[in-house]
């Protein structure tokens, strides 16, 4: 007589597929790094804060061999949605996943990644969301500011914080608004602004004005094919002095009033850690 183990069926019929995630992480700790990799200190007249992130949206997933393995050519796991609705083609704001700190902002089934092992991730950031400290007219106060820092970016409409802005039109790297007291400003930062990391200039280079964010595992990523549970990957950014300016009065207070202007708003570094 043949035995069939129906509870056995349903539990391997209910056991969850393992798959790669990634999560946001914002360290204002991580050690702070120029466009190539560097530590980079504040330059002479400028001044800088940590911000205190509250989300993030990411454009582009890939997990590259080697640091000879060209941007596209190496396993790409995710790019967000894209439109031409705004004229060139442009990432599209609206269906974009935007996760807070720990949160997972993707994953994908295991079995969907190729079978290899991977020294790099790249990783293309496309919109920025964080609280910053300004003093205005004498004013110390709290504001926040939506950055999009992809390539170009088509943009319905978006909340800094509770105020809705319509924009229904695309925006290069750079564009931002802030947010505080119930005013929103808005403005676009010049080209060459934004802090995009990448070690791997020489061998692997990025098109200027994205925003592909690369950084090593400390120990290559190993995809056999044969695992069993779930894969974290935890995206840690530094936000370690990002938000950055000429600094007027040299007191390290940012008042725009007093003629500070923001030189740069991107990300000072990425680490990826496999848990």
């Amino acid at each position: 007589m043949v035995m069939i183990c129906i509870s056995c069926k349903k539990d391997k019929a209910d056991s969850p597929e393992p798959k790669l995630i990634f999560k946001f992480r914002f360290d204002s700790t991580q050690q702070r790094l120029n466009n190539i990799g560097q530590p980079a200190t504040l330059p002479a007249g400028h001044g800088a804060q940590s911000p205190v992130f509250n989300s993030m949206s990411a454009h582009y997933i890939e997990l590259a061999p080697n640091m000879y393995t060209a941007l596209g050519a190496g396993n790409i796991l995710y790019k967000a949605p894209e439109t031409s609705v705004g004229g060139d083609l442009a990432i599209d704001f609206s269906k974009s996943i935007i996760a807070k700190n720990g949160e997972t902002f993707y994953s994908v089934p295991l079995r969907d990644v190729n079978v290899g092992t991977y020294e790099w991730l790249r990783i293309s950031l496309a919109y920025q969301n964080y609280d910053v400290k300004v003093r205005y007219n004498g004013l110390d106060f709290t504001g926040t500011i939506a950055s999009f820092i992809g390539f170009n970016t088509y943009i319905n409409s978006f909340k800094p914080k509770n105020t809705s802005v319509n924009v229904n039109a695309n925006k290069l790297q750079g564009y931002w608004a802030f947010e505080a007291l119930g005013f929103v400003t808005q403005g676009q930062a010049p080209p060459g602004s934004t802090t995009v990391v990448n070690p791997i200039f020489n061998t692997s280079p990025i098109p200027a004005g994205s925003c592909v964010v690369t950084a090593a595992f400390d120990t290559p990523l190993s995809i056999s094919g044969n695992e069993k549970e779930d894969v974290v990957i935890t995206v840690s950014l530094s936000t370690n002095k990002s938000f950055e300016w000429t600094d007027s009065a040299g007191d390290n207070i940012y008042e725009p009033d007093a003629g500070d202007t923001v030189v740069d708003m991107g990300v000072r570094g990425m680490k990826p850690v496999v848990n």
